[in-house]
């Protein structure tokens, strides 16, 4: 099945931009009425045969579609302190999308070594692993905040920050429920600092453990999204 992303889709005809068309025509030598699958990231599925192989402006004609394709009963939001090396937490953003997550925010935190993300970047990363896990809801990323930015937005759901400054934290897969909503912090390489987890608290967050290794950042944001659509599943 041949992926392409069409986010401004609407009615039965569409032009793939071209970049996707070029890969479409030059790369994968699809021609007239080979069929491909779109999809918009907001959850419809269309199918589409090739009506003018451009390979600038590639045409296409949309011959059925489907809503809510793959659609969850839960909702995952991670906010994750951006990593010194940008290619860790690229790779954090490939595998939850991937395994399955809704809303990323990058968070700025007094230990945080990287202050800047390139969003525009990560947003590429996030759609090619969407068109990679055939997902049709691209999860949403937002621009890089300070911890105490977000945290005096209201959340709902439940809200939980992991850390290691205690080793007798209750487990997340014991205090998550399913099918639900969930807002979990994740620190950067020096973890949060307890002035952090202290405001996190008086926030509604709870504290909790991911196992007892301690993990880098972004084996931290994975855990915990791979814990989270396990107990959905």
């Amino acid at each position: 099945m041949q992926i392409f992303y069409a986010p401004n889709i609407n009615g039965n005809t569409y032009t793939l931009p071209e970049e996707e068309s070029k890969h479409c025509i030059r790369v994968l030598r699809l021609n007239t009425g080979d069929e491909l699958t779109l999809i918009d990231g907001k959850g419809n599925l269309f199918t589409a045969t090739i009506a003018t192989p451009n390979p600038k402006r590639c045409e296409v004609i949309v011959t059925d579609v489907k809503t809510e394709y793959g659609k969850r009963n839960f909702y995952l939001h991670i906010a994750i302190a951006p990593t010194k090396n940008i290619e860790r937490l690229e790779w954090f953003l490939e595998k939850a999308t991937e395994i399955g997550i809704d809303e990323i925010t990058p968070i700025l935190c007094e230990r945080s070594e990287r202050k800047v993300v390139n969003n525009e970047r990560l947003e590429k990363i996030i759609v090619s692993a969407v068109k990679q896990s055939i997902k049709a809801y691209v999860p949403q990323l937002n621009p890089m905040v300070p911890l105490k930015q977000l945290l005096a937005h209201d959340t709902e759901g439940q809200k939980f920050i992991a850390h290691c400054n205690s080793w007798e934290l209750p487990l997340l897969k014991n205090n998550a429920n399913p099918n639900s909503r969930v807002t979990l912090l994740i620190g950067p390489e020096g973890d949060f600092t307890p002035n952090e987890v202290d405001l996190s608290i008086t926030r509604g967050y709870q504290e909790i453990s991911l196992g007892s290794s301690r993990l880098r950042t972004e084996t931290a944001g994975l855990v915990a999204c791979h814990t989270i659509n396990i107990m959905n599943e």
